[in-house]
């Protein structure tokens, strides 16, 4: 696999082979890392601060095969640093009101805006699964929780999801029930 060739050369010291690495991933680590803060800013702060310390860090990495894993890992602990600051601080801007939408805009809601409104916990795994393509062998390596823990994450993120998915309008059909 290409992606494996590249850890290996960039833990050989190929600085190239792991810019590479970065960039095939980037928007994948950007899709978790908004899920997590919702926020351009911090998930940028959340990227830059992986990346440094991947590399930093690769040659601890073991096999090579679990890049991705390891990787989205310090991802999810940066994000969940860069979060417990933010918490500390109020932001103002989420104090504004912002008015409701309108009925015939519901039919537009997009399955990742729902996404976006589940519960942390939630949010992470869906993301992992369904955005990611991620097993839940890897989640569950990937949080440092057992399989039993994303299965049940992922069962109850999923009625919530439908659950919201049928208020809003959008219905039952495009959410995929397999594991």
């Amino acid at each position: 696999m290409k992606l494996e060739s590249d850890v290996i050369k960039a833990q050989a010291g190929d600085r190239h082979a792991f810019v590479l690495l970065m960039r095939s991933i980037e928007t994948d680590m950007y899709g978790m890392a908004y899920s997590i803060l919702q926020n351009d800013d911090d998930c940028a702060d959340a990227l830059q601060e992986t990346m440094i310390q991947a590399y930093q860090s690769l040659s601890s990495l073991r096999e090579p095969k679990f890049f991705k894993t390891w990787i989205f890992r310090i991802l999810i602990n940066k994000c969940n640093q860069i979060h417990r600051k933010r918490k500390a601080t109020v932001d103002m801007a989420s104090l504004h009101y912002e008015p409701s939408v309108s009925g015939d805009e519901y039919g537009q809601v997009e399955l990742r805006q729902v996404v976006d409104q589940l519960d942390e916990s939630m949010r992470v795994v869906v993301t992992l699964r369904y955005f990611q393509d991620m097993q839940i062998r890897e989640i569950s390596d990937c949080l440092d929780i057992s399989e039993s823990a994303v299965k049940t994450r992922l069962h109850r993120a999923r009625k919530a999801l439908i659950n919201m998915l049928q208020y809003s309008g959008e219905g039952k059909a495009k959410l995929n029930e397999s594991y």
